[in-house]
């Protein structure tokens, strides 16, 4: 082969290098690696005072073997990682939210960290903090309806538009089926079509007001107390979608920003429902 030849090809990959600075090409990724690309994109300091995002269980040096990606970690979760030979977790949900005065079998947090460190898993948590971050939760919620124009609202919400107004019904419906939700609570159906929804994942019932205050035609959210249902006829559209329908999509961002920072660690997406609610249909 020409000598020209062997230089081109030599020199090629350095070049695809510089497009891409963060991509990691090397076949061994520590936790701390791990880590630092996650705070990248959601830092600690976005989290709310009374979370506890970051690091849960496991030393920053261990090189990763595979990432398991979940919502919530439970015992059969720590298990799933095992088996896929997996010692990192990646959780929205923290599983320390207090601190542990024993490590036991008593509580399933205790059976969770414990498990976790007999296996040597490290588990890390972005909660609040990927809540928050630009693109972060509420922003996959509104990708997923298709709205446009999104924005943030308030400390930890979105506010989006519907590329046309659409009838109350179908837009109900339209949620019941993005969000795989098995039982859709709201109030009483608009009779004016929606186009502007506001969003906020999980417990975010305390952005209603500012919802309303944006002249929101609909706020969706996770969680939302009895008493804030009402008053709000004709007002604005209320969507409660459970907590765990509204952040389920939390996996698949948290798996674009591994494979956008790490070319060769296999990440895994749980295939268990941690949703501890069921409904009775």
């Amino acid at each position: 082969m020409p000598a020209g030849v062997v230089w081109m090809q030599i020199f090629f990959v350095p070049l695809c290098l510089e497009f891409n600075p963060t991509l990691h090409i090397t076949m061994s990724v520590k936790v701390k690696e791990v880590i630092d690309a996650l705070e990248r994109f959601a830092p600690l300091p976005l989290q709310e005072s009374y979370d506890n995002a970051g690091l849960q269980v496991g030393l920053t040096e261990a090189e990763v073997s595979g990432a398991l990606l979940c919502l919530d970690v439970t015992e059969e979760v720590v298990r799933e990682a095992v088996d896929l030979g997996c010692n990192l977790i990646v959780s929205h949900h923290p599983v320390l939210f207090r601190g542990l005065k024993q490590v036991s079998d008593a509580t399933q947090v205790q059976r969770v960290v414990r498990l976790a460190i007999q296996n040597d898993i490290a588990i890390y948590s972005a909660h609040t903090n990927l809540d928050k971050a630009e693109d972060g939760v509420n922003y996959q919620m509104a990708e997923r309806l298709g709205l446009i124009d999104v924005v943030p609202v308030g400390d930890c919400g979105v506010v989006g538009y519907l590329s046309a107004p659409m009838d109350a019904r179908f837009f109900l419906d339209r949620v019941k089926e993005v969000f795989h939700c098995q039982c859709l609570m709201h109030n009483e159906v608009l009779s004016r079509p929606i186009q502007s929804v506001a969003i906020c994942g999980g417990g975010g019932d305390f952005l209603l007001d500012e919802a309303i205050a944006q002249e929101a035609d609909a706020f969706l959210t996770g969680e939302m107390r009895y008493h804030l249902y009402m008053g709000h006829e004709q007002e604005i559209q209320i969507c409660v979608l459970g907590h765990y329908e509204s952040e389920q999509y939390t996996v698949e961002l948290l798996e674009k920003i591994l494979a956008d920072s790490f070319a060769h660690l296999p990440v895994y997406k749980t295939e268990v429902n941690t949703n501890p609610i069921h409904y009775l249909i």
